[in-house]
This record gives C-alpha cells, sequence and structure tokens, in this order.
C-alpha cells in the first residue's frame, strides 16, 4: 500500500481508499449503496441534505457520507440502527412540505425521492400540518418548474456556478420560506441549462417540450450520438413507441462527460416539423408534387444524367458531368457524405464539396487530411494556456468550452482574438477584439512576439503594432508545458481563412503549442475523409484535376445540382447568390429530410430521407474518433435511410459498386480507405498562401442619411443544422432569437439610434437577388443605395463589444437570408416604424 492510499472498513468490509476522498465515493466504488440527495460527484459538497447520514464508530453522532473524509482504520455502518434511524428521520422530515402528486409528476418512475422514499422512509407521517407552497415561475421554454417539489438540495444551484459558469439559479430566504429560483424574474439562458432536469433529484425541473406526454416507464432508452457539433457528445434517446420524447446525456468522460448542450437536448423536436418531407416530390407545372418512388427516382435519374429539362425551360439539359455540381452539409452521417461523392465522381463530376460557408479555399491543396483538435477532447481541461482564433467556442462547442473552463479555474491562460467580444464562463487571460478586417494583422502581432518565422509572408498583414498584450499572449503558449493555438469556426468563415491558418501555425510551431482547429459541424472532419471535397478522394488521396469549390459553384453556376442535406439560403456563405444559382440550375436534385424555402422554388426533384434517430449514422468528432449510431425509428411516410435512396439510385443511372447490403458495409469501405490516414494540421502552415482579398467598409458610397459599415457575423448555436433550426423550443429559447444588427456606440449614435429602434440593411451581391418583401420594406430609407439588392429590416442593439465601423449581423436565420457575404460592407441606415411594420407583415 502506498503513503497516498489507507484501509477502512464499511459493512465489515475492508477496502482501500485515497487520502482525503470522502466516505460516499468510497462505498460508491465498492458497491455499498448510501442514499443521498445533495451529492453529486461532478458539484462540490453541499452536506446539506443529511440523508447520506452514516454511523462512525468513536463518533458522537452520525456523519454525513458525502463531507466526512476517510481515515486510517476507519470502522464504518451503513446499515446499523443508528444509521438507520437518523436515514429515516431524514427522510420523513424531507417529505414534510412535499406535495403527494406523484400520479401527475413527470419524474414519477424515475424520480431519486421515490426510490429513497420506498427503501428509507416509513409507512406514516407523524407531520400533521398544512404543506407550503410555492409559486412557480416561468423560466424559459426549455425547463417547467413546480417547485413545492423542491427538497432544497442545491444541486441546480451549484451545477450553474460551478459547470456552467452562469450562476443563474440560487437561494433565497430562510428555513421553511427558503426558495430556488432566479434572482430576478428572468429566463434561464445558459446553453447548458437542461442539465439541470438531469441532476434535480425530484420532480422540481422537468423538460417544458415534453412535459406529461408519456411516463417513465413507458419510455425505451436506446443509445445515440448527438449531430450537431464536432465533440460528438454521446446522448441516449427516449422513445416512447416510434416516437422521440426526450434526449439526456449518456456517461462518457472522455468526451461529454455525463453533460450535454441545450442543443443535443431539444433539437429532436424538429423532427415533428411541418417541413418534413413524407413523400417523394417532382416538379410539374411550376409546383412540386407528390408522386410515387419509382417516378421521383427516374425524374432525379433523368436530371442527373442531364436527359430532362428541368425549370429552365425546355432547353435540354447537358449531360457533361463537369455541368453537375454535388454539396452537402457537413451535418450528414458519413455513410450520406461518402455516397454523395460516390456517385458525383462516378456521373464524371469533379465538383464536390461540404464547405458551404466557406469563402476562402486559396490553400485547399495545403490543408491537412482532416482538422482536427491535435488532442483528445479530454485533454482540453490540462493545458496550461491556449489562444483561440476566430472562436465562439462557449457557443459553437459547448461541451469543449466546458473543458476549458476546467482549465481556466485550474490557472491556464486562454485568450481570445475575435471580431467581437463575446460572454465567457470564465476569466480569460487576454481578450482581443478587432475588426474582422485586421484579425490577420493581430494575429501577426502575436506571431511575431513569438519570434515565429514570417519570412514568406506578405506585408500587407504585417500591418499591427505590436504592444504588451500580444506579447503575454506569446509568452503564456512558450511558457506552458501543454498549450494550443486553436482555429474556431469564425475563422473558418473568414475571408482569409487560409492566412489565419498559416500564421496560426506557425505561432504554434514557435511556441512549441499544439496546432489545433475545431471542426464547425458534427461531420465536418468526416467529410475531408470521406472526399467530400473537389481536390481530396476519400482518406486523403490527392486529385489532379480539381474540380470547383463551393463558392466556385455558385459563382459560376452549373447546370444540375445534387444537394445532399444542404440548405443553401441557410448554409451558404453568400445565400443570396446560392439562391440565384439555384434558380438559373436546369435541374435540381435533393436528398432531403426537410422541405426548405430554396427547394419548394428551384427543386425539380426531392427524395425524402431519414434524420437523427431514423437511421445509422456514423461521425467523426474533432479527436478523429469514429462514432457510430444506429437508426431508432423509422422514417415518417415514405422517407427511406439515404444510404438506400443512393443505392437505388445508383441502379437508375446503371453505375455499379453501389450494392451495399447495410449501411455498416459503406462504413467499411471508406475505413478501408482511411487505414493509412495520420492526422496533422502543420501542413497548413508550410507555405504562405496568396493574399486574400478582405473587403472593407471603405468600398463604394453610404447610403443618403446612413452608414457603409463592414459586416462580421457568425452562424448562432441555433441555426447551424436542418434539425436545429425548425426545433420550436430551441428558437423560441434566448440563444434562438439572434436576428438582431449590434453595433458599438460610436455607430450607434451616428446613427441616431434609440432602444427598440430597428435599421434597414443591404448589401451589393452579383445577382442583385433577394426577398422583395424585404426590399420594398426598407426602400424609402435606403434612398435607392445599393442599386437593386435587396434590403433586410432588423431590431438594433447596441454593445461596445463590436468594434467601431463595424455591424455584427448573424447569419443562417431566415431573417438575413436576403443579405450577401458575412463578412464585407454593408449599407445601414435607420428605419422608419411604418417600414418596420411592413417587413414585420412581409416576414409573417
Amino acid at each position: 500500500m502506498s503513503d497516498d492510499t489507507l484501509n477502512l472498513t464499511v459493512d465489515g468490509k475492508t477496502l482501500t481508499a485515497r487520502k482525503g476522498q470522502m466516505l460516499i465515493e468510497v462505498t460508491d466504488a465498492a458497491g455499498i449503496d448510501v442514499p443521498r440527495f445533495c451529492y453529486h460527484k461532478k458539484l462540490s459538497v453541499a452536506a446539506n441534505c443529511r440523508m447520506c447520514l452514516v454511523e462512525v464508530e468513536k463518533a458522537p453522532k452520525p456523519l454525513p457520507a458525502c463531507a466526512t473524509p476517510v481515515m486510517p482504520d476507519m470502522v464504518v455502518h451503513t446499515r446499523s440502527k443508528l444509521a438507520r434511524e437518523a436515514q429515516k428521520g431524514t427522510m420523513e422530515f424531507l417529505l414534510i412540505n412535499h406535495p403527494l402528486d406523484c400520479p401527475i409528476c413527470d419524474q414519477g418512475g424515475q424520480c431519486e425521492l421515490q426510490d429513497v422514499a420506498m427503501g428509507y422512509g416509513s409507512g406514516a407521517s407523524q407531520y400533521t400540518e398544512g404543506k407550503r407552497v410555492v409559486f412557480d415561475k416561468y423560466i424559459g421554454p426549455l425547463i417547467s418548474t413546480a417547485m413545492t417539489r423542491c427538497i432544497h438540495c442545491t444541486r441546480c444551484v451549484r451545477f450553474g456556478e460551478e459547470i456552467a459558469g452562469v450562476r443563474e439559479l440560487g437561494m433565497t430566504g430562510r428555513g421553511e420560506n427558503s426558495r430556488i429560483g432566479t434572482y430576478i424574474a428572468k429566463s434561464v439562458v445558459s446553453e447548458l441549462s437542461g442539465n439541470v432536469i438531469d441532476i434535480c433529484p425530484v420532480g422540481a425541473l422537468t423538460e417544458r417540450p415534453s412535459r406529461y406526454s408519456a411516463r417513465a416507464w413507458e419510455l425505451r432508452q436506446e443509445p445515440s450520438i448527438a449531430p450537431h457539433d464536432s465533440v460528438g457528445s454521446n446522448i441516449a434517446v427516449h422513445l416512447d413507441g416510434t416516437t422521440v420524447n426526450r434526449v439526456v446525456p449518456r456517461e462518457n468522460e472522455s468526451i461529454n462527460e455525463v453533460w450535454i448542450s441545450d442543443r443535443d437536448r431539444f433539437s429532436y423536436a424538429g423532427l415533428a416539423s411541418a417541413d418534413r418531407v413524407t413523400t417523394p416530390l417532382v416538379r410539374r407545372n411550376g409546383a412540386l408534387q407528390p408522386t410515387d418512388w419509382s417516378t421521383a427516382l427516374q425524374a432525379a435519374s433523368d436530371v442527373l444524367n442531364g436527359k430532362l429539362a428541368g425549370q429552365g425551360g425546355d432547353q435540354s439539359v447537358s449531360g457533361d458531368g463537369d455541368m453537375l455540381g454535388v454539396l452537402a452539409s457537413a451535418s450528414a452521417t458519413l455513410e450520406e457524405l461518402y455516397l454523395a461523392q460516390k456517385l458525383g465522381r462516378a456521373l464524371g463530376s469533379p465538383h464536390i464539396d461540404h464547405r458551404l460557408g466557406q469563402s476562402d479555399f486559396s490553400a485547399e491543396q495545403a490543408a491537412p487530411v482532416m482538422p482536427w483538435l491535435g488532442m483528445d477532447v479530454a485533454a482540453l481541461e490540462s493545458l496550461d494556456a491556449a489562444l483561440l482564433v476566430g472562436s465562439n467556442i462557449r457557443k459553437d462547442q459547448p461541451i469543449a468550452a466546458l473543458r476549458l473552463r476546467k482549465a481556466a479555474l485550474r490557472g491556464a491562460r486562454i485568450s481570445f482574438l475575435n471580431p467581437r467580444h463575446f460572454p465567457l464562463h470564465f476569466d480569460a487571460a487576454e481578450l482581443l477584439t478587432t475588426r474582422s478586417d485586421q484579425l490577420v494583422g493581430e494575429l501577426v502581432a502575436i506571431a511575431r512576439a513569438a519570434g515565429a518565422d514570417l519570412a514568406d509572408l506578405s506585408e500587407a498583414d504585417d500591418v499591427a503594432r505590436g504592444d504588451e498584450r500580444h506579447e503575454r499572449i506569446a509568452n503564456a503558449l512558450k511558457e506552458g508545458d501543454r498549450t494550443a493555438v486553436m482555429l474556431g469556426n469564425l475563422a473558418v468563415l473568414h475571408p482569409a481563412y487560409a492566412r489565419l491558418q498559416f500564421v496560426a501555425g506557425r505561432l504554434a510551431a514557435a511556441t512549441g503549442a499544439t496546432f489545433a482547429m475545431l471542426p464547425e459541424r458534427a461531420n465536418t472532419a468526416g467529410a475531408w475523409l470521406a472526399g467530400v471535397v473537389p481536390h481530396r478522394a476519400p482518406g486523403g488521396r490527392s486529385i489532379e484535376d480539381a474540380g470547383l469549390d463551393a463558392a466556385g459553384m455558385l459563382a459560376e453556376p452549373r447546370e444540375r445540382y445534387l444537394l445532399v442535406g444542404a440548405e443553401l439560403e441557410y448554409d451558404a456563405a453568400n445565400p443570396s447568390r446560392a439562391v440565384a444559382a439555384l434558380a438559373a440550375a436546369k435541374g435540381v436534385v435533393s436528398l432531403s429530410a426537410f422541405l426548405c424555402d430554396s427547394l419548394r422554388a428551384h427543386a425539380d426533384v426531392v427524395l425524402p430521407v431519414a434524420a437523427f434517430t431514423e437511421t445509422f449514422g456514423t461521425y467523426v468528432n474533432a479527436s478523429g474518433v469514429w462514432q457510430s449510431a444506429r437508426g431508432l425509428t423509422s422514417p415518417p411516410g415514405e422517407a427511406r435511410p439515404a444510404w438506400k435512396v443512393f443505392r437505388v439510385l445508383a441502379e437508375s443511372l446503371d453505375l455499379s459498386g453501389f450494392d451495399f447490403d447495410s449501411p455498416e458495409a459503406v462504413t467499411r469501405e471508406l475505413q478501408a480507405q482511411c487505414t493509412d490516414v495520420q492526422l496533422d494540421n502543420t501542413s497548413a502552415c508550410r507555405t504562405a498562401p496568396p493574399e486574400a482579398t478582405v473587403r472593407d467598409s471603405d468600398e463604394g458610397k453610404p447610403p443618403a442619411g446612413g452608414l457603409r459599415l463592414l459586416r462580421t457575423g457568425e452562424v448562432p448555436i441555433h441555426a447551424v443544422d436542418p434539425l436545429v433550426r425548425r426545433s420550436q423550443p430551441l428558437q423560441k429559447s434566448h440563444d434562438g432569437k439572434q436576428a438582431f444588427a449590434v453595433l458599438g456606440a460610436a455607430e450607434w449614435e451616428r446613427l441616431g439610434l434609440a432602444d427598440g429602434d430597428h435599421v434597414a440593411l443591404s448589401q451589393e451581391s452579383a445577382d442583385g437577388a433577394g426577398d422583395g418583401a424585404a426590399k420594398g420594406a426598407a426602400k424609402g430609407a435606403a434612398g435607392g443605395a445599393a442599386g437593386g439588392a435587396a434590403w433586410v429590416t432588423l431590431p438594433a442593439l447596441r454593445d461596445d463589444g463590436v468594434p467601431a465601423t463595424c455591424i455584427w449581423v448573424p447569419g443562417g436565420i431566415p431573417e438575413t437570408r436576403a443579405l450577401g457575404d458575412l463578412f464585407g460592407p454593408i449599407d445601414v441606415v435607420r428605419a422608419s416604424v411604418d417600414e418596420v411594420r411592413l417587413d414585420a407583415g412581409a416576414t409573417l
């Protein structure tokens, strides 16, 4: 036995424990049951419920096992008369004010209070007085409250303070007047708020979307993988027959521990959207009409083969594979992505891509086999320092952000370089906020301070003057044993992404840090491995005759498009240009679970496919871990798993190599092509990319009475994929309401704005396409600026975290899809009340 261990006896069994361990940890490890309510292995010890009282020899009274550290030769009795009487008395005390509403409580059947009361409670109570009543508070669309049931364990309070980093819930009052709630009347807005439902031991906090819909014993639990971000959180899906009733975390200490984000928990509500496609659709007489599978497959084959005159009229479509573009969503399963590129290449098309939101592809030949984290997800919490560039990690990868928070609380120096100040749930060492067109220059200044080799970098990027902040960041990266330089979602969307990659890689090399990339979507890494890029085959093998990237396919429209899970008005870097490209195409085929507006208007054939929980699917997370989940329910109506649709579509096209008998067979074929893959991000910094063209707000003339600013934005947390966009509970939440134009103090004053005002926005685009209603809404205020470009109206918010001469306008949401590039000049004018009313009416 080492000096760090000791022996003790519990219920006659000799156990070994580490010094400093609490008694309840030792009994749990030994399988000895000790009742508890306030204790949770991931939270601090509160010892306020007293349910875990046990007898310790030589102690004058029972002690709480959760707060009693083990001692050498300690003798403990968890089932003695003294321990049982203490536990029984505590149980009776906790039930004094608890309502007898188990028959209507959603927690019934999975309630810790019920379980402990059955095992340790009495059959009758001595308490005859009236019970207290606590009025419920509305704390948002995700969590339902019944606070009369609360036993004041404070798990929810400690979770917010210690894990989520946002103390939104707290206890007020004393004794019987104690209350758990928000300090002021407001919603709980943390992106991890749903976890309080899991840790609540009673029915005080339950899921609002599934409230009163099923009993716990009527549900069956099945394992799955969250399909929204690159962490790949492990989840358990609760099914009521064939309906997904709720989603909860599945413990995996190496990835998500015992937590999941609200996005992973509540996105399932989108499965029941009115936009679900349940039958094949073919365009006839200008409108999509339901049809049978054989007709739809034949129509799709004709379009892809160039035999059908699509919506372009009587002109025949070219059968040349070069005129076919394949665009796939990085949220699709690995099997769907692999089959999409295989079908496209079998038809002779080199134009295949999943990077729908990216605008800079200048260094794609030097890109790694797949962007990856460079470490396990769990290793994030052991970092000593890190610099995150272009990353709102708290919202983009919430579970990864929890690991960084742990590192920061441990003393790690975590710094950020962003085009806007994002709220954090820990104290950052340095927060550098700059205009998006100066992001590269700021990163160069940090790299210079670190002594990085930037000799082959263009002088145009060497513009920022280094100061103490840059030096402190560089020194932190040098001094730590485990450090990282990370590129986030915003960096990928940036028009100078290649240069950010290059400088970040050189900075990492100079400081000995890990060069890390945070893939944006659930299968961004998998899409690279599957070959859903124009210059790489599956497994990362180079292709000599590379095709057009996603932006190129939309700037130089193809005659035909094959879309796989893609909703271009939300996913594309320039949505107005993307929709215009679809409108100009002579044939569009889509494999989709949902029908978005661009498909309604421009698709010739829509083949309904299975969504999350309805099909087998594999996801490759940021650490390169392959995780598969099987289909748990049947797709609705005539929808089919996409791998089956690809197989039958290939038969219609007389293509060989698609005769898979299961989705696992598709996975195995791809795995065989990835056996020699070596993950390495450093290839991106070996050669300096060509100079990027970053448009700024000085281009063009501002509108009369308005400003021309530099637009910057992101895709919000609840707008990243088709399923999340259609989850009404998420869209009603704080993070779902992101349709705002956010300006700094100087621009706010220059436009003469006040709280509650709106602004009209317009961006020039090559096609001049846009939402006619939105255009009409702001036409008068704009004075005709930006020619025929679309105008949209948004509520204005003031935030000094937005740099001067900039405006923050998010993408990926319905309200901004008529605009252009996420980064670039934008015209801004103050909108009148009448224009706001017109725009609101048009939106409805």
